[in-house]
């Protein structure tokens, strides 16, 4: 395992360059390697600071986004497509600007419930914009990774089965998918065999309960997914746990989630346990592989 890592809204809304600061710090204090960051606004922020706050405390960064809907770049108005097009490019440089590695979530298309069916043509558009988007990320020394969201939050990629045609459809080899185990919960028949199913194309990870708590203390099979990662070799990968309580993320992420109540109220025992957590179930998988692997 390269790099665990821990989403900022564990910590902080986001909304204040002194609450992504510690952020910052509260992911270094609890062992984490890498903070995840959503809509980083270069306008509102100073990423200098930010980036040289995360260097010195040997955190990397990754930030994710999704797109509003004047910028859905699964739309079939050439207009709205060419807005978000742009609107991915500007993400693209804000990373590479604050020393970030990774620019990931629902960059496909809207984030948030749908009231209409995907089109081909929006399919196409989509692909297309993430083709351009991957161009401009290669430049830039940042990874393109795809978020497979649940039914609620995008119309377009739901599944492992789809994401994996996406990235065909995007002409590229260079973009990558990023899964969730609480929107695997939700989607996919088998979470396990979805990852196994996605192989070399998964480039990032989420460990999430199902209701967006303490790991552990839901309905995930966590084994499973465990024994799927080590079966394709995701130790050499970065892997984030995200968790979601009305107590700390901002109201867009309340809306656009569905975060209505306080699953934790205390943020450091959350981070401490999923650490332990992640690393004790880490540890056993690979524990079972290699006794599975004995003749």
């Amino acid at each position: 395992m390269r790099r665990l890592g821990i989403h900022s809204f564990v910590w902080t809304n986001g909304q204040t360059q002194e609450g992504l600061e510690m952020a910052l710090e509260k992911s270094a204090e609890h062992g984490f390697r890498m903070i995840e960051f959503a809509y980083l606004r270069p306008e509102r922020f100073n990423l200098d600071r930010l980036a040289t706050k995360a260097q010195a405390l040997g955190v990397e960064i990754v930030v994710t986004m999704g797109l509003p809907a004047d910028a859905d770049v699964s739309s079939d108005d050439k207009a709205v497509v060419a807005k978000g097009t742009a609107m991915l490019a500007d993400a693209v440089r804000t990373v590479r600007d604050i020393g970030g590695i990774r620019l990931g979530g629902i960059l496909y298309s809207m984030h948030g419930k749908y009231q209409k069916m995907p089109t081909q043509t929006g399919w196409m558009n989509s692909a297309g914009a993430i083709a351009a988007t991957a161009e401009v990320a290669k430049d830039s020394g940042v990874q393109i990774v795809l978020e497979v969201v649940n039914r609620f939050e995008s119309n377009l990629l739901n599944t492992t089965a789809q994401g994996l045609k996406f990235l065909h459809d995007t002409g590229r080899d260079d973009v990558f998918l990023h899964l969730d185990t609480f929107h695997m919960n939700i989607e996919e028949a088998s979470p396990a065999a979805a990852i196994r199913m996605a192989g070399d194309k998964l480039a990032y990870f989420h460990f999430n309960e199902n209701y967006r708590g303490y790991l552990g203390t839901g309905t995930i099979d966590f084994p499973s997914i465990f024994d799927a990662l080590v079966a394709i070799g995701f130790h050499n990968r970065d892997i984030v746990f995200e968790s979601f309580s009305k107590a700390i993320v901002d109201e867009g992420l309340s809306l656009a989630c569905g975060i209505w109540r306080d699953t934790w109220d205390d943020n450091n025992p959350l981070a401490a346990h999923a650490r332990l957590f992640i690393e004790q179930r880490w540890q056993e998988a690979l524990l079972r592989a290699e006794v599975n692997a004995q003749p």
